[in-house]
């Protein structure tokens, strides 16, 4: 699941689109590029969490994002972009 958009379906960030950067058994990192920078990753629970199955124009693939990230070749700017581009393409559709 490592580079997809996610939705979070509870917490105080609930509705929130965020990229994931590191899957773990039971949870998953996720970052915004604003106010969860790569640097600061939130670690949620998966049952929390709903992935967006939808292809977006993200530059990478999904399974070398992970040794992007620690390559610096993800930018905190990439992902606000992806993040923006995804959501302004949700609200042409409705």
């Amino acid at each position: 699941m490592t580079g997809l958009l996610a939705y979070s379906l509870a917490g105080h960030d609930k509705g929130k689109i965020y990229f994931i950067v590191k899957e773990e058994r039971d949870y998953f990192w996720l970052v915004d590029g604003k106010v969860r920078p790569l640097e600061n990753p939130k670690k949620k629970n998966k049952k929390h969490v709903q992935i967006i199955k939808r292809n977006i124009s993200v530059t990478l693939k999904e399974d070398t994002v992970e040794s992007d990230i620690r390559q610096k070749s993800v930018t905190n700017e990439s992902i606000k972009r992806t993040i923006k581009l995804y959501s302004k393409d949700i609200q042409e559709v409705k």
